[in-house]
């Protein structure tokens, strides 16, 4: 996960194994995906939150984020979540046109919470989105 992370996060700090092993070692985080594309997802209670979504840059532009946003839902919704989470960095129009297809609406701002190595720090927009089955 950390190899994928940091081959698809160039222009910010990207997590390392400790990180992840950390993460997953919490029961409520799970990992979806495989060797080239994966997201970590946490549910607690009713809301679910995206933690991270990684494609290695070899294998993007191929669908496969928005195949783990689908198994994201599924599993979210089957887990009792009404409502997930996410934020993404106000550049990263990718990211924000694959979420806004999934369903997603910017609700808040993180002002310059994205640390840039060699510019400007980026603001987060903060995306929720309800699942209708709950």
């Amino acid at each position: 996960m950390a190899h994928i992370h940091a081959a698809a996060f160039h222009q910010s700090r990207p997590w390392v194994a400790d990180e992840f092993a950390e993460l997953l070692a919490n029961r409520f985080i799970h990992a979806i995906g495989d060797t080239r594309s994966f997201a970590l997802v946490q549910v607690i209670a009713d809301e679910a939150e995206l933690l991270t979504i990684a494609t290695h840059p070899d294998h993007q532009r191929k669908g496969l984020a928005r195949k783990i946003m689908v198994e994201f839902h599924a599993y979210a919704d089957q887990a009792g979540a009404s409502r997930a989470f996410l934020d993404v960095a106000s550049d990263n129009d990718a990211a924000i046109a694959l979420y806004e297809a999934c369903g997603y609406e910017a609700c808040g701002t993180r002002k310059r919470y994205y640390l840039r190595e060699n510019g400007p720090n980026v603001d987060a927009i903060v995306m929720d989105c309800r699942f209708h089955s709950n």
